[in-house]
């Protein structure tokens, strides 16, 4: 086969994984959550100040579900994809000479679009941390399955070691803190497109430390990811296996964040890597469950809905960010900080539901999102095609 043909084709539809669509569709809900309640509805920084406990029963209950059972499982959940995403792409490309200059070119437009949406559109952006995430990553799956497992174990190893001996200031002052917090409550509920650009350029010093807090983890996730496709787990999945992670590695991940919450573990260094580990374990079994769920043909029924959403899952994520901007900040409805947690989750629901019937209804008609498309186009360096061939046409 010559160099340039089939290697630089993307996927087709038609050779998707649905079970992995299906939980990248799913775990998107879980991050608009997160992202609805604690960071486009007030500013995130408030949840690392002493704070009045909410007046409301039900966002109070709300709240506690979300930060329990949601809060960094769903991104963790994303991290392992993308890492499976990373394998599979390496994985198609092995009988061409340009794999490394396609899968570099193929992150680092990742990385451009992160920074586009960092600067000019929402400062929560995780795309810039997992485009340079991927490209530490990178040279690890020209090894052995072997080197892959004992990588991603050692990143994980240090983000929970990092978690009991933090760096000594690397965190920002409660002053800091509060002053953040204040002004993002005037500019973000009252400000102008620019005011709030500006301010969104201001807080990224802020948002720094949060990406170096979980940056060990995303690599270990996404090596455990690439690990998880080249043992065959997601390809051809023993649903008993399946299961049985997913049950154990939901009952220990929820004991661990139950007891630690709780106050029944020591609050010590050793307490300090109970949450943490339990929120991984968490992600691992929300994972396995899903994806032995999808594999059955009730399964198939229950939860086909998700997979156009996950197929779209990039430009999902761009338009949630584009929309909750209009509605929270200033230049559009300018709801930040009026509403309570139960009521800004039910306009993320809303919202999630739109894209549900949307991605649906575009992937009827064309092969791939637009913003997927755009991606693709430019790692190939060739225009891809948007609409479906007359044989897909016809399914």
């Amino acid at each position: 086969m010559a160099d340039g043909a089939a290697p630089f084709r993307p996927i087709s539809p038609a050779e998707r994984i649905d079970a992995i669509d299906v939980l990248r569709g799913i775990a998107l809900l879980g991050v608009l959550a997160i992202n609805v309640v604690t960071i486009f509805r007030v500013s995130i920084f408030e949840r690392f100040l002493p704070q009045t406990p909410l007046a409301s029963p039900i966002d109070r209950a709300v709240d506690t579900i979300l930060m329990l059972a949601v809060d960094l499982k769903a991104l963790a959940l994303f991290s392992l994809l993308f890492g499976a995403g990373l394998a599979i792409q390496f994985e198609r490309l092995a009988k061409s000479e340009r794999r490394t200059s396609l899968l570099v070119r193929r992150l680092a437009v990742l990385l451009a679009f992160g920074l586009i949406h960092l600067c000019l559109i929402w400062n929560g952006d995780i795309l810039t941390e997992y485009a340079l995430a991927g490209l530490i990553v990178l040279p690890f799956l020209f090894g052995p399955r072997w080197l892959v497992a004992v990588a991603a174990l050692a990143a994980l190893g240090l983000y929970l070691a990092m978690q009991a001996f933090p760096p000594s200031g690397w965190w920002p002052s409660t002053a800091a803190l509060r002053q953040g917090v204040a002004e993002a409550h005037r500019i973000y509920a009252t400000g102008g497109f620019l005011d709030v650009l500006a301010f969104r350029i201001r807080e990224l010093p802020l948002f720094f430390p949060l990406h170096v807090f979980i940056f060990l983890r995303t690599i270990g996730l996404f090596l455990l990811g690439a690990f998880a496709w080249r043992t065959g787990i997601l390809r051809s999945p023993p649903l008993r296996l399946l299961f049985s992670i997913a049950a154990a590695c939901i009952g220990l991940g929820a004991a661990l964040i139950l007891c630690h919450a709780n106050g029944f573990i020591a609050r010590g260094r050793i307490g300090s890597l109970m949450e943490p580990l339990g929120t991984i374990l968490l992600a691992l079994g929300y994972g396995a469950a899903i994806i032995g769920t999808a594999n059955l043909k009730s399964g198939k029924r229950l939860l086909g809905w998700a997979a156009p959403l996950g197929r779209m899952a990039f430009t999902n994520y761009l338009m949630q960010s584009l929309i909750f901007g209009w509605i929270f900040y200033g230049y559009g409805l300018g709801l930040f900080g009026r509403l309570g947690v139960a009521s800004a989750l039910a306009i993320g629901i809303a919202v999630y539901v739109g894209q549900v019937l949307f991605s649906a209804w575009w992937l009827r008609r064309y092969r791939y999102g637009p913003v997927e498309w755009l991606w693709r186009t430019l790692m190939y360096g060739v225009r891809q095609p948007m609409l479906h061939s007359p044989v897909e046409a016809a399914r």
